[in-house]
This record gives structure tokens, sequence and C-alpha cells, in this order.
């Protein structure tokens, strides 16, 4: 970790504990910890059992899955904080459906934990929104992810580098085995990024379908290696 990076966190830590308490957003217990309290931090689904280090579903030793040795996804590595479960799924329904973007800010430092500082990618692309759906919604949960990352590690955002060519139906109202063809050829990208490290954010990887079809774009594009960053992985 940086010295640059060991300031920011002590500042974070100090400002922390000069704030007033406020409620969790879980429990609704008073607390100086953030946005949650120690003891839903401690019930939180952390990610800790072996996983795929390509898509990050579970392996028996953590090496990779059979459906990534058969069938390699367009991205190489995973970096994943959370089990997709309750009450992690309370989390970031309350951040993407009732506003509460400071989640947003916590989800990010709990990603900077767990992502390798030595092997940093060139660049950090957020999940893009279509249009209309960025109207309807006001914000994209994805790009107020990948913004205090990028801050937070130096690395460039590239803010406008993909778009989203479709508005697809949500993965989340469809069956698991439509939402690749839900997906299919939905992104664009026009910047060279030939021989760069790519990562990618995004708040949910389930089957992985949309991050695919995006770093398939970025691919395209000529990165040599793509790493998604998510807040939370869903099991099958």
């Amino acid at each position: 970790m940086s010295i640059l990076s060991i300031v920011k966190l002590n500042i974070s830590l100090k400002l922390r504990q000069l704030l007033p308490a406020q409620p969790c957003v879980l429990c609704g217990s008073m607390n100086h910890e953030g946005l949650w309290c120690k003891n839903c931090n401690h019930s939180l689904p952390y990610l800790s059992a072996p996983h795929c280090p390509v898509c990050a579903l579970p392996t028996l030793h953590g090496e990779i899955c059979g459906h990534c040795l058969t069938k390699p996804p367009a991205f190489g590595h995973t970096v994943a904080v959370f089990d997709y479960r309750f009450p992690l799924d309370q989390l970031i329904g309350q951040m993407k459906y009732h506003e509460q973007l400071a989640i947003a800010q916590a989800f990010a430092e709990k990603l900077t934990q767990r992502i390798d500082r030595i092997h940093l990618p060139d660049f950090v692309i957020a999940m893009p929104l279509h249009p209309a759906k960025l109207r309807s919604r006001g914000f994209n949960q994805a790009q107020l992810l990948a913004v205090p990352l990028a801050d937070y590690f130096g690395i460039s955002l590239l803010s406008n580098a993909c778009q989203r060519l479709r508005d697809t139906a949500s993965q989340t109202s469809l069956p698991w085995h439509q939402r690749h063809k839900n997906v299919r050829g939905a992104f664009s990208c026009d910047r060279n990024l030939s021989g760069t490290h790519v990562a990618l954010v995004d708040d949910v990887m389930t089957t992985g379908a949309s991050l695919n079809e995006l770093a398939s774009a970025v691919k395209k594009q000529g990165a040599k290696k793509i790493s998604t960053w998510v807040v939370a992985r869903a099991g099958k």
C-alpha cells in the first residue's frame, strides 16, 4: 500500500471517530463504525470460502472451475467481497433503488481491501447503463463504485469508453438460461486499449453474462488482460 493510500485510510478512520453516532442501515442501532454497525458487519456474508479465481464461484480448493476451463469468459480474474445473499442483498437494494448512495462508498472501501495492489490495472471502466435507464434512475451505481476505486489506487477511470447499446431487460427479472441472450451484443467500446490491463466494475455478478459481454467489447479494442471487480457474487 502506498503512503498516500495509508494517509487516506487513516484520515477516513479518524473522521469516523469524530462524527456523531448514526443509525445502522441494517438494524438501526446507533454506532460510530460507519453505515452499518460492527455486529451487522460480522453478519455480512463475506466471500471467504475457496472459489474460482476467474469467476468467483465456489470450488473445492480454489482451483479454476469446470465451466471456466471448458468455456473461458472474456475476463480472466474476479475480485468479489461478498456472497449475494441476506443481508447483503438488502444493502445492494438500498443503494440501487432507495438512493442510499453513500453505501457505494462503503462498498468501494471493502473492495480496496481485496484488490491486489501489486498488479493494478491501467484503466477502470464501470458497467455502463443505457441512457434511458440512467435518466430514470438518475445515477449509475457501478460508476459510484468505480470513482472512489480509481481515485484510491490512482488509476485512470474511462467514463465514456464503453456504451450500452440496447436498453435490455433487467437480468434479475429473467431466468438464468435467458440472461446470456438478453445481453448479447449489448455493449460497444470505442477506446483503443491495445496491450492494457482493464478492470470492469459492477455491483453484482450473477451469471456473469453482462460482464462477459462488456469484457468482449473491451477485448475487441485490444485489451490484453481484463479483470472484474464486484461487490458481490451470486451463487448458482
